[in-house]
C-alpha cells in the first residue's frame, strides 16, 4: 500500500475546493500516515470514543451514521478517498456519530498532534481544513432538505447526482458511470425511507430511463432529466471552477 498516493489524494480534495502552492502540498504529503483495513461493516470510530488521530479514506466507501433507539441507522454522509470525515476530532475529540466502513477500506490514520502542528505552521492548509468543515455543513444542509421537504424519487436522483459528480472531481468517474457500492438498504438509510418505498421508487426512475443501475455500477442515461427530477444545483458543493465536467450534461 502507497502512503504517498493516499496523501495525494488528500491533496486532490482538498485542491477541488481551493488552489494549493507546491509548498503546502509538500507539507501534506509529509504527514506520518498508519494505514489499517477495515471489513464492509466494521466500525473505525464509534460514537463516545476519545480519539487521538483523524482518519483518511484512502480506499473504498465510509459513512458516518448513528442508530436511534429502535436500532434503526440512519446514515448522516458519505465519504470518498481524500476525505477527512473526522478533521472535527481536531476540537472535539469525543465523538457523538460513528464511522463506519459500507465496502471494505483502507484508511489512513493521522495523529492529531501532527495535523494541529501543520496548521500551526501554515495558515494555507487550515484554512484548507476549516473550508472542508464548512462544506461538510453545506452539504448536511441539503441532505437536511431533501430529507423534510423532497419526495422520495427527488431525493433518490438527488443522491445519484451529488455522488457522481464528487466522483468526478477527484478522477473516479468520466461523468456519466461510477462504482455505487451502496446496498438498497443503505440507500434507504442514507435518505429516510423504508427499503421497501426506495425500491419502488428507484425502479420508476430506472423506468423513465433516467439512470441504469447494475452490479453497483450508476450509469446516467439523462443527466439534465435526472437534474430536474433531483432539484440539483451543485453550487452547495463549492467546487473549484472546471473541476467537474459531466460528460452527459
Amino acid at each position: 500500500m502507497d502512503k504517498q498516493l493516499y496523501l495525494e489524494r488528500l491533496v486532490l480534495k482538498l485542491e477541488t475546493h481551493v488552489p494549493l502552492p507546491a509548498t503546502e502540498r509538500d507539507k501534506l504529503l509529509d504527514l506520518p500516515l498508519t494505514l489499517k483495513r477495515f471489513e464492509a461493516g466494521q466500525d473505525i470510530v464509534r460514537e463516545g470514543e476519545i480519539t487521538k488521530q483523524c482518519c483518511l479514506v484512502a480506499e473504498g466507501l465510509v459513512c458516518r451514521y448513528k442508530i436511534v433507539g429502535d436500532g434503526a441507522r440512519q446514515i448522516l454522509s458519505l465519504h470518498l478517498p481524500g476525505d477527512i470525515p473526522d478533521i472535527h476530532s481536531l476540537l472535539i475529540e469525543r465523538m457523538d456519530h460513528c464511522l463506519g466502513a459500507l465496502t471494505p477500506a483502507v484508511v489512513g490514520l493521522i495523529p492529531h498532534d501532527a495535523v494541529r502542528a501543520l496548521t500551526r505552521a501554515s495558515y494555507r492548509i487550515s484554512e484548507a481544513f476549516w473550508r472542508e468543515t464548512l462544506i461538510e455543513a453545506s452539504i448536511y444542509r441539503e441532505w437536511m432538505v431533501g430529507i423534510g421537504r423532497r419526495s422520495a424519487p427527488s431525493r433518490i436522483a438527488h443522491l445519484f447526482c451529488e455522488f457522481i459528480t464528487k466522483m468526478t472531481a477527484i478522477g473516479l468517474s468520466d461523468g456519466v458511470t461510477c462504482n455505487l457500492p451502496l446496498t438498497q438498504p443503505e440507500i434507504a438509510d442514507a435518505l429516510g425511507l423504508s427499503t421497501v418505498h426506495m425500491n419502488k421508487k428507484l425502479r420508476e426512475i430506472r423506468e423513465a430511463k433516467l439512470i441504469r443501475l447494475r452490479a453497483n455500477r450508476l450509469t446516467v442515461l439523462d443527466w439534465k432529466g435526472l437534474c430536474k427530477l433531483a432539484d440539483f444545483d451543485p453550487d452547495y458543493l463549492h467546487l473549484q471552477p472546471g473541476a467537474v465536467k459531466i460528460a452527459s450534461a
